[in-house]
């Protein structure tokens, strides 16, 4: 089956990635959603189907960019730290991981959170936080 177009192929991502990304009240699913004119954040206890923190751009008259994605990453894990939740496991929603996505986890585990997968990607990423 052919795709049409970036919409269908960013789903067919995220189902993709939602196959082996689950949240638990221990460790949520930090859940990242782009539109065209804002960045969301949620932090997800899919066990119990609620979300636990949530952190948006909305209601904000700035210009979308990696710093604003930024501060929202630090934000979503100042509220989260202040909820005692410490271990996420990341759901880029079918997005690439770059740009504004990218700033939001790295601003998020700057302030704090620990990102926690079974994927050799984020090991990469926790070993080069460990050299600096």
């Amino acid at each position: 089956m052919k795709l049409k177009n970036r919409k269908e192929m960013r789903q067919r991502r995220h189902r993709r990635v939602r196959r082996k990304v689950s949240g638990t009240a221990e460790r949520p699913r930090l859940a990242i959603c782009k539109s065209s004119r804002h960045v969301y954040v949620q932090l997800i206890d899919d066990v119990q189907g609620v979300t636990l923190v949530s952190a948006t751009t909305a209601g904000t008259q700035d210009k979308q960019n990696i710093e604003q994605a930024s501060e929202l990453g630090r934000r979503a894990a100042e509220a989260a730290l202040s909820k005692g939740i410490e271990r996420v496991v990341v759901d880029r929603g079918g997005f690439h991981f770059h740009g504004r996505v990218k700033a939001i986890v790295d601003a998020a585990t700057a302030a704090g959170l620990n990102i926690h997968s079974g994927t050799k990607a984020v090991a990469v990423v926790e070993d080069q936080k460990e050299e600096s």
